[in-house]
């Protein structure tokens, strides 16, 4: 009996939607030349890829900011983009590159105005 719950213990991990969505993402963003935004070291130029999960426009000190939030199956990470209202092509679903530093705010690991690149899949 304890040979088939280990069974489907296994079976259910490998199952799990949420797992193999996050794996998938991993293998497809992850490289030679860029880390997993969980591995990304703070203050230091990194190279990341991930998912627009969320775009939020939010005023920071009375200035417009695009907040976009970007997954690349390890981890989520915040961008600001200061004074911009949207930028074309950037929307929910769609890759995205971008390279910058990673500050910490408040907590949360951000990057503000980095340099970005539309990937297509």
């Amino acid at each position: 009996m304890a040979e088939k719950s280990r069974l489907r213990r296994t079976i259910s991990k490998w199952a799990n939607t949420d797992d193999t969505y996050a794996r998938d993402m991993r293998a497809t963003y992850v490289g030679t030349d860029r880390v997993c935004i969980a591995d990304a070291p703070d203050r230091e130029l990194v190279t990341l890829r991930g998912t627009v999960r969320s775009v939020t426009v939010r005023p920071r000190g009375g200035v417009p900011a695009l907040e976009v939030e970007i997954y690349d199956g390890s981890g989520v990470l915040t961008i600001v983009w200061l004074g911009r209202r949207q930028i074309a092509g950037i929307d929910p679903g769609r890759s995205l590159q971008v390279r910058a530093r990673i500050g910490v705010h408040d907590g949360h690991r951000i990057i503000y105005n980095p340099r970005y690149e539309l990937i297509s899949q």
